[in-house]
Formats: structure tokens, sequence, C-alpha cells
């Protein structure tokens, strides 16, 4: 629960700077956060894959 509460508030922290930021810079950021949340998607893709075929 107390997970929960930080995550809400570490969103709003988020979304208020958001608020107050260029396009452009949050733009680049959507688009970094973008590519990391792929990439890390594939790793683990591909990381079950591996596990599961030595099992």
């Amino acid at each position: 629960m107390l997970f929960l509460v930080a995550a809400l508030l570490l969103l709003g922290v988020v979304m208020g700077a958001v608020a107050h930021a260029p396009l452009p810079v949050s733009l680049a950021a959507a688009a970094v956060i973008g590519i990391w949340l792929a990439v890390f998607a594939v790793r683990e893709r591909h990381g079950r894959r591996r596990r599961t075929t030595t099992n």
C-alpha cells in the first residue's frame, strides 16, 4: 500500500513538471522513456525464452 502511495505521489510530481516544461522537452522525454520500455520488454521476452528452453 505504501508503494502505491509513493508511486501516485511521484506520478503527480512528474505530471506537474511536464505541465510546465516546453512541448519539445516533454516529447523528447516521452520518446526516451518509450525506447527504454521497449528495450526492457524485448530483453525480458528474450530472457524468458532462454530460461524455459533449458528447464
